[in-house]
């Protein structure tokens, strides 16, 4: 039920110290729309008012319901040419791009889309375009198509436009017809719309539903945490309180302690079973040599930890048990994760994995990671890499392909996803 206009004033008017309060109940967003039903239902609890009381009422419950609001999850996939363009360049053919804009109550034009500038040509095909249909309104909202002549001082011509909604240019695909550029021409006190030869036509439009992160949750997927720490010497030692591992008596957490306990609250509640895969690199266990990959619990037989505070334990306890060594490698526990994707795929469990990896410095085996990555880029896995510290991460950019470059193997294999995401974590600390 939605309030009215009148109810939700005479709410802001209120001075909340003067009201009395029933109860308060807490939960996050992620323990909410895991639920089955995506309904909650929690205690609500009153505090005392004496504030050396820790006791505490419970005063009814609270039932919370969440939905996602979508008008429409269609895109539409279109490929847009054209043919017979006139040339705006006196001693060469024109340079053309296309912008999409969506006409508004007011009548103004908004840009929605652009392609990109094709050079020297008079019968353009340009890469497709998508637009989700939530974007532009409706299917028969009106769009104006432009055709510019690119001008590197960003005064480009106009070729010539037309006006078109998706239902249109659908209809044109269908009907394999091609709609006339016109070009709005003065004459006298008027502009009127001089119609062109050049043509617009649709070589391909389809429409695909966009399926969400909820959509999935729904259908019975469950997201799996799996988390690697980076135990190379260039973190400091562990003792001294300049170091990236150090841990404080205070209690105040460290950089890799944060990043654990930040991914992690979120992720949670996405994990049924919250027992999440655990491993370390770059140390030298006691007794053996330098290991790129081990299990953070100690045990050389599995690898899990039960929740959070599990991963928590087993990193403190791993600080007193291992030598931080070196170098930085990343590959070997990119494919332990992998194996384990690769298991739940094969045995047909609803599962996708996210490994978090919080590093101090610039890996050493940059071509191998890239060859794990490609490799991994089939499976149902994402990589998210947390850099902690002050190096300098350039070269971590690189496998975060968000430039649209995609990771390329040895083999000359491309990735078939960009399955990582890097961040600084001297970037979120303040926010």
């Amino acid at each position: 039920m939605k309030p009215s206009v009148d109810a939700f004033t005479s709410t802001q008017m209120l001075k909340l110290e003067e009201q009395q309060s029933l109860g308060e109940a807490c939960c996050t967003l992620s323990e909410l729309v895991t639920k089955p039903n995506r309904s909650l239902t929690l205690d609500l609890i009153r505090r005392e008012e004496s504030v050396s009381s820790t006791h505490s009422q419970h005063c009814g419950k609270l039932t919370v319901h969440a939905e996602e609001c979508f008008s429409s999850k269609s895109t539409a996939d279109i490929i847009l040419r054209c043919i017979d363009l006139e040339s705006k360049d006196l001693f060469s053919k024109s340079d053309p791009f296309l912008v999409i804009s969506k006409l508004v109550e007011s009548g103004i034009s908004i840009p929605v889309c652009k392609t990109e500038v094709l050079k020297n040509d008079h019968n353009p095909t340009w890469k497709p375009v998508f637009l989700n249909i939530q974007q532009v309104g409706s299917k028969d909202s009106p769009l104006v198509i432009e055709c510019f002549n690119f001008i590197s001082n960003g005064k480009h011509d106009l070729i010539g436009k037309v006006q078109k909604s998706l239902a249109d240019l659908e209809k044109l695909h269908l009907g394999r017809e091609g709609e006339n550029l016109y070009l709005p021409t003065l004459v006298g006190h008027n502009y009127e719309n001089k119609i062109l030869n050049s043509k617009l036509l649709v070589e391909k439009f389809s429409e695909t539903v966009q399926h969400t992160f909820l959509d999935y949750l729904a259908g019975g997927f469950e997201l799996n945490f799996m988390v690697a720490i980076d135990f190379t010497a260039s973190n400091g030692n562990p003792r001294l309180p300049d170091s990236l591992h150090y841990i404080d008596p205070s209690g105040r957490l460290n950089a890799y302690q944060k990043a654990i306990y930040e991914v992690g609250e979120v992720l949670q509640f996405y994990d049924a079973d919250k027992r999440y895969p655990a491993w370390g690199f770059g140390a030298r266990p006691i007794d053996g040599p330098v290991s790129h990959c081990f299990n953070l619990n100690g045990s050389s037989n599995y690898c899990e930890v039960q929740g959070i505070q599990g991963i928590m334990m087993a990193y403190t306890s791993a600080l007193f048990n291992v030598s931080l060594a070196g170098p930085t490698l990343f590959g070997h526990v990119i494919n332990r994760a992998s194996v384990v994707a690769c298991d739940s795929l094969s045995t047909g469990a609803k599962k996708y994995f996210a490994l978090l990896i919080i590093t101090d410095g610039v890996i050493t085996d940059l071509q191998e990671t890239k060859d794990a990555l490609v490799k991994a880029s089939d499976l149902p896995l994402s990589i998210l890499i947390v850099g902690v510290g002050g190096a300098d991460f350039k070269e971590m950019e690189i496998l975060d392909a968000d430039k649209g470059e995609r990771l390329e193997s040895t083999t000359g294999c491309i990735a078939s996803r960009d399955i990582v995401q890097f961040v600084p974590f001297r970037d979120l600390q303040s926010k």
